[in-house]
């Protein structure tokens, strides 16, 4: 696990666990996880060069830790930029990549233009980096489509309050970001969740799968989601077959995904066990921006 930031100490006194247990008792928790699925497939669909930053949990943390030193930076002149260096320093301890991974990702985000030089008077190997207006509309997205489930959930205003204050997104996403990497709930999913989100574009497939389940409550066991075919997948999230395969493989091995009937035929299911794992897992995330917004609002409104 990462290091909590100095600033941040003694701030994450309180567990994340009532939180993720409230938000699983509610009964709509479900039905907007599902929404929210089709919203961040339909954000792949748009940018699928770019959303495939985040497309397992690796990138995703990565790309997480990348804009929290950004936004730390932007709210307080006086925090470290983001320098291959100061990220590598966010990774210290932690098993999430390694040095090499850490830079190559940072490499390939600035030559998609996600990432941009800053202003720099200095030694221009230390110079920093900012984030593109085109990446930080995505995470803006991305964080405010969380908000409107939470909304949901419970009838709060978050999602206006971001809209008139948008500096909320700079003080609540680090907050969230680095409470998340110090949660095994998070980093460490359930087995039959970790068997598409530690590959590649598993995280796509896996949203993909949940934005499939029918509404209203779900039945036990196996779960009928319709017909899907393995070319639908590699077309889409722009991956091999056999890579598909072998996630589909993984999880089949698992029991917690399958077709009816042989060969990949038929309509494809998955377990209720799998739909569980993925709601605490997601609900890990939702508490910490829950509270991370909680936290920002008291602070900037």
């Amino acid at each position: 696990m990462v290091s909590v930031h100095p600033s941040l100490r003694g701030a994450f006194e309180r567990p994340l666990l009532p939180r993720v247990e409230a938000l699983l008792e509610r009964e709509q928790f479900g039905e907007a996880l599902r929404d929210l699925a089709l919203r961040l497939v339909a954000m792949h669909d748009i940018a699928p060069r770019i959303v495939r930053y985040t497309a397992n949990l690796q990138k995703w943390l990565l790309t997480q830790a990348i804009l929290t030193l950004c936004f730390e930076h932007k709210i307080d002149g006086t925090r470290p930029g983001l320098t291959a260096a100061k990220l590598v320093d966010f990774f210290v301890a932690s098993n999430v990549a390694s040095r090499n991974t850490a830079v190559a990702h940072l490499a390939e985000m600035r030559s998609y233009k996600l990432l941009l030089d800053a202003e720099w008077a200095g030694d221009k190997r230390l110079r920093p980096l900012i984030v593109s207006e085109t990446a930080e509309n995505l995470i803006r997205e991305w964080f405010d489509g969380h908000l409107k489930s939470l909304d949901r959930l419970d009838g709060g205003r978050r999602h206006h309050l971001s809209m008139a204050e948008p500096s909320l997104l700079f003080f609540a996403h680090p907050r969230a970001t680095r409470r998340l990497f110090a949660e095994p709930g998070w980093c460490s999913p359930p087995e039959s969740v970790a068997s598409f989100v530690r590959t590649e574009s598993g995280s796509n497939i896996l949203h993909d799968l949940i934005a499939r389940l029918p509404k209203g409550e779900l039945p036990q066991g196996r779960i009928t989601i319709g017909p899907l075919r393995i070319s639908e997948i590699t077309s889409r999230y722009i991956i091999s077959n056999s890579h598909a395969q072998r996630v589909f493989s993984r999880a089949r091995d698992l029991a917690v995904v399958g077709w009816q009937r042989p060969g990949n035929r038929g309509d494809l299911w998955v377990s209720s066990q799998l739909v569980s794992d993925y709601r605490r897992w997601q609900a890990v995330k939702f508490a910490a921006l829950e509270e991370a917004f909680d936290w920002a609002v008291a602070r900037t409104i």
